[in-house]
């Protein structure tokens, strides 16, 4: 009997540190960027030769993102540092937005070793420093393993150490915004061959209470994947599967996912992949090139290029592109899903040959606020209690405590910082008061609500919709 009670305390009390946890939800990438981050090509690692054939892929980029965006370059060293200001100076770069950050490096995939930005429920911004092994082992790691503390620590942002927690790379998996994940077994659980191991022993239950809690994931769509081929990565998502929206899903034709290395039953998962409502995503297939890439300095890599591999900036896509007929076929289709964005190709044959393409070697970070006042609380005015019920459906309550009688304003966002709901209470007395918010015309998923009184301080926080 002692037993038995020992093991239910133990039980309540992990059900209880769960149930109080900070939880973290990770923007969109076509939510609004303070800026790009980058980590230039150097010779440190793989050579002169290497890095020459990569630096007018980075300047291209650089150049296209600047329009709109700060971008925020790692450089190996100062020596290096001088190198890229030249570079970029030679080719009519405006740096007033560009800085940068030096800490050594292995290798440039910023996606899948660099800093995840994400929210807390409160809104405020944290960067989450997973576990990088270099694809299972794959490649040294020891330099890009640290860079998301490193560059935490450099702009002030504080980080969540997740190395000891979960192995898993950003271009393994896809997010919908209104919490839907999409990955692959391969690239984040996969046991074996021993250069493919990320998380030994972990259930794929064990992971989706980590990414539910550190991500905002709610629903989960696996596949298999595959290992053990040339692909280093074992079947990153990005490479073949990306979310233009919300709703929309932009991938490759069966014909082409088999080729890529799919199997039939993962085309099956991914043609079938739903939202958070369980509506199918409409599919948008983009071809694979026409024929195989050659790189600029004539090597035929003996396979296709993929265009799914491409990023979302604040005014402009970048496509990878390959000097093939087909670039012109796959912009045009990526530039009607972004109507509000020009879409720019970005020659990617070179870095084609090293295993990634554009969306591998770019990372976002979020603007500090979502809105008006996001993130200038005052404790002294203001405070907000999280709304109930949460998740609900049709009506939710947010309990706001003042300090002086205050006019109320409550906005409510959307997964890509899109305002959908809005009150405003006159002479709201001191104390508690209960205010209800009626989104019964919202859709399921995740959404953020803003607080400002007096149009000055505000608080914010985060509620989900579940129908």
């Amino acid at each position: 009997m002692y037993k038995k009670k020992s093991t239910l305390l133990i039980l309540f009390v992990m059900m209880t540190m769960q149930l109080f946890a900070q939880t973290y939800h990770m923007p969109p990438e076509t939510a609004a960027h303070e800026g790009t981050w980058l980590q230039w090509p150097h010779h440190h690692e793989y050579g002169m030769t290497y890095r020459n054939r990569l630096d007018s892929t980075w300047i291209a980029m650089t150049n296209a993102l600047v329009q709109s965006e700060n971008v925020h370059i790692i450089a190996y060293n100062s020596t290096e540092q001088t190198r890229i200001t030249n570079l970029l100076n030679a080719a009519g770069t405006n740096l007033s937005n560009v800085d940068f950050k030096l800490f050594p490096t292995n290798d440039v995939w910023v996606r899948d070793n660099g800093p995840i930005f994400v929210r807390d429920a409160s809104e405020n911004l944290h960067i989450e420093d997973w576990g990088f092994n270099g694809w299972g082992g794959k490649f040294n790691s020891n330099l890009c393993n640290p860079i998301p503390t490193s560059v935490g620590s450099s702009i002030g942002v504080s980080v969540v150490n997740l190395n000891a927690v979960m192995t898993i790379e950003g271009g393994a998996y896809e997010l919908d915004g209104h919490g839907v994940f999409i990955g692959c077994k391969s690239s984040t659980l996969s046991q074996s061959p021993a250069n493919s191991v990320r998380n030994a022993g972990m259930t794929q239950a064990q992971a989706e209470t980590i990414l539910t809690q550190y991500v905002g994931a709610t629903k989960y769509i696996w596949l298999d994947g595959f290992t053990g081929t040339d692909d280093i990565t074992d079947a990153h998502i990005d490479g073949f599967a990306k979310f233009a929206n919300d709703s929309t899903l932009v991938t490759m034709n069966n014909a082409n996912l088999t080729y890529w290395g799919l199997s039939s039953s993962d085309i099956t998962v991914l043609n079938n992949a739903s939202n958070i409502n369980n509506v199918v995503y409409n599919k948008v297939f983009v071809p694979l090139t026409q024929n195989d890439v050659v790189t600029t300095y004539g090597t035929n890599l003996g396979y296709k290029g993929s265009y799914c591999n491409y990023y979302i900036g604040n005014t402009v896509v970048l496509v990878p592109n390959y000097s093939d007929p087909n670039d012109a076929i796959a912009n045009a289709i990526i530039q009607g899903l972004h109507p509000g964005r020009t879409v720019i190709g970005i020659d990617c044959r070179n870095l084609y040959e090293n295993g990634g393409m554009v969306h591998c070697v770019t990372q976002q970070q979020p603007v500090v606020s979502l809105g008006t006042g996001m993130n200038n609380h005052s404790k002294e005015d203001i405070h907000i209690e999280q709304n109930f019920p949460n998740p609900f459906s049709q009506s939710t309550t947010i309990i706001i405590s003042l300090e002086k009688v205050a006019d109320v304003h409550i906005e409510v966002y959307n997964s890509i910082g899109q305002c959908v709901y809005k009150q405003i209470k006159s002479k709201l007395p001191t104390g508690k008061n209960l205010i209800s918010i009626e989104a019964s015309n919202l859709k399921n998923g995740i959404y953020n609500y803003v607080v400002t009184i007096d149009k000055g301080h505000s608080a914010s926080g985060r509620m989900c919709i579940q129908n």
